[in-house]
């Protein structure tokens, strides 16, 4: 399926309309009232380099992940020394749903966060009413206003929020207040949905030309370079399209965590040795920072 954002934002569109018509704000509201207590996503970034390991049918970029990969991810990352949270992709249109936040809560028990393309304060309710720890908002996805609502609205709810960016520019839409910072390098993510509505509806209308939004699926780790327009305080993500053989200069670069899914569910040599890899490289360069620091207050 080829991807298209604008085509994403629509089906979210329908599949909230359809929620609601489930699940008034109000039910969701009681069922808040039940849930289990937040875990602090940003407490366990903020514990040493790590990873956010996702769990997900489908990607964007990638396709389908392999069967026996998804099988086993909630017990690998569960058992992982360099697994800090796990996220989990809701979006049916990649073979996810909402209440696959309560399954994985209950399978990983470490922090949860809800990736997914979210634009209503009704997908935040539900967010916290499946067991998320924490929410990602997209800068490139959401206006400014809207950001900040949905920021507001998360708060409110004890949930802590991932805020992801592609540029400088995006960055600076950001809310005061936020503390948690993604740069994703992939350029499919570069295609904001104002804009392609824009198009669509000025052209596509008078059916003169249907154009093809189909976003570049490439990676650009150069794009983490504006890590250092991000706030000093700030717990910095590094996501998308990062090999182990990367893990040194993505730290060198001053990232916090990484947030890592195609390249281990999709690895052939399975699940548990590619992540592995990952743990190869992070926790040696973990031990390090620790011995340094402990010389230096010697």
């Amino acid at each position: 399926m080829p991807f298209k954002l604008n085509t994403i934002l629509r089906h979210k569109e329908k599949d909230v309309a359809a929620a609601k018509k489930l699940r008034s704000i109000g039910d969701l509201k009681r069922m808040i009232r039940d849930a289990p207590p937040v875990r602090s996503f940003k407490q366990a970034l903020a514990g040493g380099f790590g990873l956010i390991a996702e769990i997900k049918r489908k990607s964007p970029s990638g396709g389908e992940m392999l069967e026996a990969n998804f099988v086993d991810a909630p017990g690998v990352y569960a058992s992982s020394p360099v697994v800090k949270a796990v996220s989990i992709l809701t979006n049916s249109n990649f073979g996810m749903k909402v209440e696959d936040l309560r399954t994985y809560r209950s399978l990983v028990n470490k922090p949860i966060l809800r990736k997914d393309f979210l634009t209503t304060e009704y997908e935040i309710y539900e967010a916290r009413a499946f067991g998320a720890d924490a929410v990602l908002l997209m800068a490139n996805v959401l206006k400014q206003d809207e950001m900040q609502r949905l920021f507001e609205r998360a708060c409110e709810l004890e949930l802590d929020v991932l805020f992801e960016s592609h540029t400088k520019a995006e960055i600076e839409t950001i809310p005061n207040g936020a503390s948690i910072y993604g740069i994703n390098s992939r350029k499919f993510m570069a295609v904001n949905r104002w804009h392609v509505a824009n198009v669509v509806n000025k052209f596509a209308r008078f059916g003169f030309w249907r154009p093809d939004t189909s976003p570049d699926v490439t990676v650009e780790l150069s794009t983490f370079t504006i890590v250092k327009h991000l706030p000093k305080h700030a717990i910095k993500v590094a996501e998308s399209g990062i090999k182990p053989s990367k893990v040194q200069e993505i730290m060198g670069m001053g990232f916090d965590s990484m947030l890592v899914g195609t390249s281990l569910l999709k690895s052939p040599q399975g699940i548990q040795a590619a992540l592995s890899e990952f743990e190869q490289e992070i926790i040696p360069s973990r031990r390090k920072v620790s011995t340094l620091s402990e010389t230096a207050h010697a």
